[in-house]
């Protein structure tokens, strides 16, 4: 299938789908006409990526778990890269949380201390 069906069937648009095979992600054949020609397996893909991209993970994350992805879902095999990868993902976005909660309280600190003078 050429790019415009790939993207009508996944909802992804062509050029996305074009940044993809760039990060070495989706992997498409060349016709004679030296149009991009995708297999249906590119379909899986391309959802595999997207949902993967849903969870947070880049698309250099993406690119190394690849080998380890099976499935619609998608199904992550437990390759020791998965794991690894995976565990440093959720202490990266923890350390991410806890600073936007410590904002938040020093936001709210700053907030409370400003009304306290306004409306004393």
């Amino acid at each position: 299938m050429l790019i415009g069906e790939l993207s009508r069937r996944t909802g992804v648009n062509p050029h996305q789908l074009r940044y993809y095979e760039a990060q070495g992600l989706l992997v498409p054949g060349r016709g004679d006409n030296g149009y991009r020609e995708y297999g249906e397996d590119a379909v899986l893909t391309v959802s595999q990526i997207r949902k993967l991209l849903d969870a947070g993970l880049s698309t250099q994350e993406i690119g190394y778990l690849q080998p380890c992805v099976t499935g619609e879902d998608p199904d992550l095999k437990p390759c020791l890269e998965t794991l690894d990868l995976l565990r440093a993902r959720i202490t990266a976005l923890d350390e991410r949380i806890d600073a936007l909660l410590q904002s938040r309280r020093t936001l709210r600190e700053y907030l409370s201390a400003t009304e306290r003078r306004a409306y004393g």
